[in-house]
């Protein structure tokens, strides 16, 4: 360990009561989305930071946007610091969350510290990296540190309706071309790509009829259950489309949403489900939803009196590795083995998040920040979602030195 990084890693411990606090506070203020109100809060963030000595740039997003993706409001915040001529780096993390749902221990809005842990939602996803991304920006610039380059922090408030929004509103408007990009982690290990994802919205469209008399109708509801049988088959098979990059696993497919009938005592008319297919870095998003329409449309063929309707709904593209990503894993990797002792992966993840919109735009991205060594170790999404408070000083150290790495 150089006497930068011992500079560092001080400067962290001198603040941490700080950054515990500052997370805590971010915990208390609701966040969910939905509803996606979250203007407020990025209002309250702000002025945190801006106590904290930081310039915030404070960038509203406008309102046709965010109704189009089913939010109420959404401010996005940029800092941004240039130590030198250089390379830029921007941190990304987000601070919506998910409604808390039953099954808590403590409130979920608490901010409970019992047994090295604090307790509440969006402690661990991913406000947890408000604050290690903005104290390790602090260690760096307290210790004096000589680099060469800027680091950004892009706060963003729409990853669980998607990140266009958020980080993709912040690229396509011209904010932010960054060289490097770093977005909110859940695992020590560092993730280096993650699964797409493809929502459809099938409607089944028949002719009612009296329930006495079935034969004069047209079922929707079998109909649907046809086509379902077909994709539940189909499901069977991707479990032979695995991926080449540890941690992603398989290929899959689920139905989580089906509504339709008009009451007991008639013969279905209409029928709709939507479907959720996770894709793996190899497969491309196109052939992925012709493939499921062909699939659809084979199924129903021959059905007297059904029509079938497909919508996209939602296309997410896998987050893939891009040229460059490499320094982005070593100088992590580097940092973390000084910081936890211990040598940490770099593998990728079944879900999918907003860092996909960095790469898209050719920007070499990583996830890393604050968290557990697995990501369900964190509850993340669950009850009790809750984060080690070591974990986080840790996630910070190791952030700050990154950075003296890549710059």
């Amino acid at each position: 360990m150089s006497e930068w990084d011992s500079a560092i890693r001080t400067a962290v411990s001198r603040r941490f009561g700080e950054e515990v606090a500052f997370l805590a506070t971010l915990v208390r203020h609701p966040s969910d989305n939905p509803p996606g109100d979250c203007a407020p809060h990025a209002a309250m963030t702000a002025d945190l930071l801006e106590a904290l000595g930081f310039e915030v740039e404070r960038h509203p997003v406008p309102q046709d946007l965010v109704r189009g993706c089913g939010m109420i409001s959404a401010t996005n915040l940029i800092i941004r610091h240039s130590f030198g001529p250089g390379p830029v780096v921007a941190l990304n993390a987000h601070g919506d969350v998910v409604a808390p749902g039953e099954g808590w221990s403590s409130d979920p809005y608490g901010a409970e510290i019992r047994d090295g842990r604090m307790y509440g939602r969006g402690a661990a996803v991913s406000k947890s990296d408000f604050a290690t991304y903005a104290f390790a920006l602090l260690a760096l610039k307290d210790a004096g540190a000589a680099l060469a380059g800027s680091v950004e922090l892009h706060l963003t408030y729409d990853e669980e309706t998607g990140g266009l929004i958020g980080p993709g509103w912040i690229l396509e408007q011209g904010l932010s071309k960054p060289d490097y990009a770093l977005s909110a982690g859940f695992a020590y290990n560092v993730t280096v790509a993650h699964n797409g994802c493809l929502h459809l919205d099938v409607t089944v469209r028949g002719k009612s009829a009296h329930a006495a008399r079935p034969e004069t109708g047209h079922d929707a509801l079998a109909a649907a259950t046809q086509i379902l049988a077909a994709l539940y088959a189909f499901r069977g098979g991707l479990a032979e489309r695995v991926s080449a990059v540890p941690g992603i696993g398989h290929a899959n497919l689920n139905v989580g949403l089906i509504s339709g009938g008009i009451n007991t005592n008639v013969v279905p008319d209409k029928v709709s489900f939507r479907i959720d297919r996770r894709m793996i870095p190899e497969e491309r998003p196109e052939a992925v939803e012709q493939e499921l329409r062909d699939l659809i449309a084979a199924a129903a063929a021959g059905l007297p009196g059904i029509a079938v309707d497909v919508t996209q709904i939602l296309v997410v593209r896998p987050m893939e590795s891009l040229p460059g990503q490499d320094k982005l894993v070593a100088a992590l990797t580097e940092a973390a083995e000084i910081v936890l002792g211990e040598t940490i992966g770099a593998e990728g993840t079944p879900i999918y998040c907003d860092a996909r919109l960095y790469t898209e735009r050719g920007i070499p991205t990583v996830l890393y920040g604050a968290g557990p060594r697995t990501m369900l170790e964190a509850n993340g999404h669950r009850a009790d979602e809750n984060l080690a408070i070591a974990d986080l000083k840790a996630a910070t150290e190791t952030v700050a030195i990154a950075l003296t790495r890549l710059l």
